[in-house]
């Protein structure tokens, strides 16, 4: 990138509004999850087919788009992936009309392989538009908007799935997702060709930096596998990890809700409780980083105060539990953005394939809700499947510690 600073602010203008369509798409799980387990009448483990369905193409896709993006580009890629998911939303329209729940998973599956491709190509331009130094509160505000855009989608879907309703068919149901499904269509189109359309944003090109030495003399331009790594690989599990215990609470939060008794009209909003802490947590994090405290620093606290919070909403009941698990948002706030340039550090050309990797980790929103909810159908408890978070959170304080140091194996 030759790009000058003050030309920066353009092409992030550009990232936080697909950071917005990426958070309103992404954070409507937890409201769907509740609705297809009421309509479907499903068990916890089927309801989190869900999440399972959205987030594992980005383990299958996640290598795959970053051929796609060698091919087209970068700006390309954006609007490659912002069509693929409006493939996935219109296909809501024949599974509500065949009362299909497959179907349903299959166009949540075709939007997160929109989404990979999209999140693949838009990462690099937070990371590498401007100081590495401050790349977490520059990813702390694409994660404003994210959140933001979530609390919005929670809102109205909610409201037009959860709240108040008199409906007694499965037909008539369902038949309330069509609308709101073809008009994210239509955004999602035009988004499409507004990027195409677009001049400020500039092409990721291969990385010319000065060539990082490692603990054994080499540098990256001497390695010739990205497994050779191991800050790269490790920051791969660690977002697995995060992905995971993010994905828990905040799509878990509305059912869990449900589960202790809550009404499902007042729990229907427990989600945006979490986005909301996340939010505060982002806020936070441009405040503080890097001027008063480091990206590592924050990251390492931020999975303390995750363990302690998951514990205590294993221990304690009713409205209580259910803040503690919204308030695991201010503990996820500021961890995309500060173990992603740290898993990057070094690895120079192969800055695509590293980028790639890392996007597969978000397949741990994938692997663990469905494991979390097998936990609670076999615990027939869904406050002590929560248990799930804890090794996960510590694998996290490892990488902020020890793991992101580490050049050789």
């Amino acid at each position: 990138m030759t790009q000058k600073k003050e030309n920066y602010l353009g092409p992030l203008i550009i990232i936080g509004v697909l950071f917005f369509i990426l958070g309103f798409v992404t954070w409507v799980n937890g409201t769907l999850i509740t609705f297809f387990q009421k309509a479907f009448d499903l068990d916890n483990t089927s309801s989190y087919l869900v999440t399972f369905a959205f987030f594992i193409s980005y383990t299958l896709m996640a290598l795959p788009s970053s051929e796609v993006l060698k091919r087209v580009g970068f700006k390309n890629g954006m609007a490659v992936g912002l069509l693929v998911m409006a493939v996935g939303t219109v296909i809501f329209v024949p599974a509500a009309k065949s009362a299909s729940y497959i179907l349903f998973l299959v166009g949540l599956f075709t939007i997160g392989i929109g989404l990979t491709i999209l999140q693949t190509a838009i990462n690099p331009y937070v990371t590498i538009l401007g100081p590495k130094e401050s790349a977490a509160a520059r990813i702390s505000f694409m994660g404003i908007a994210n959140k933001g855009a979530g609390i919005i989608s929670q809102v109205v879907f909610g409201g037009l799935l959860l709240a108040g309703s008199t409906v007694t068919s499965q037909a008539e149901e369902l038949d309330k997702v069509v609308g709101p499904y073809l008009i994210l269509t239509a955004v999602l189109v035009g988004m499409a060709v507004l990027i195409k359309l677009s001049k400020g944003l500039p092409e990721v090109e291969q990385q010319e930096e000065e060539p990082t030495m490692m603990a054994d003399g080499s540098t990256a331009a001497t390695k010739t596998s990205i497994f050779q790594f191991p800050n790269l690989i490790l920051g791969v599990i660690a977002l697995f990890c995060y992905v995971g215990v993010e994905v828990i609470a905040g799509d878990t939060i509305i059912s869990y809700g449900v589960s202790l008794g809550f009404p499902q009209e007042e729990a229907r909003l427990f989600g945006t409780y979490t986005l909301t802490a996340m939010m505060i947590g982002y806020v936070t994090g441009i405040v503080l980083i890097p001027k008063f405290v480091s990206q590592q620093v924050w990251l390492k606290f931020s999975a303390l105060f995750g363990i302690v919070l998951t514990i205590i909403a294993i221990f304690t009941t009713g409205f209580t539990s259910v803040i503690c698990i919204a308030l695991l948002g201010l503990s996820h706030a500021i961890m995309w953005g500060a173990i992603w340039p740290l898993a990057i550090e070094g690895i120079g050309r192969f800055i695509k394939t590293g980028a790639a990797l890392l996007v597969m980790g978000i397949s741990g929103g994938a692997i663990l809700p469905l494991v979390y909810g097998a936990l609670a159908d076999s615990m027939e408890s869904t406050q002590n499947a929560y248990v799930l978070m804890v090794p996960l959170y510590m694998f996290i304080y490892y990488y902020s510690i020890w793991g992101h140091k580490k050049r050789i194996w």
